[in-house]
């Protein structure tokens, strides 16, 4: 799902999260104010399309999909999708999961743990 350079100055995050999709950026918001807390080794690197979260390689994808739905990609080798925690699918090659979200309500406990599992493993 398309990431894409910016060209230097330019601040994607607003971007991505102007107009229709305005209303997903308290999901953005409160997962990085989680992930933040795994570690000093985080990198946040903003695309075009969407937000790539990286130790050594990367773990996670944020992406505010549609209007209404924000998309978490994430990289958990080995865990099986169950319930929320779909395969990637057509979302991204560059994760093997998604969690589809709807509102701040779904960064959970549960959320954050898978977060936390595929910042261990990267």
């Amino acid at each position: 799902a398309g990431g894409g350079a910016l060209s230097p100055g330019n601040d994607a995050v607003a971007e991505q999260y102007g107009g229709a999709k305005a209303a997903l950026r308290p999901i953005y918001d409160a997962i990085l104010a989680a992930v933040k807390k795994f570690g000093s080794d985080l990198d946040v690197s903003p695309k075009k399309a969407n937000v790539s979260l990286r130790r050594s390689k990367q773990f996670a994808l944020l992406q505010p999909s549609t209007a209404t739905r924000f998309d978490v990609g994430l990289n958990l080798k080995g865990t099986p999708p169950s319930g929320r925690l779909e395969a990637s699918g057509s979302f991204s090659a560059m994760v093997s999961h998604r969690v589809r979200l709807e509102s701040v309500k779904g960064v959970d406990k549960e959320l954050i743990g898978w977060l936390k599992q595929a910042y261990d493993q990267a």
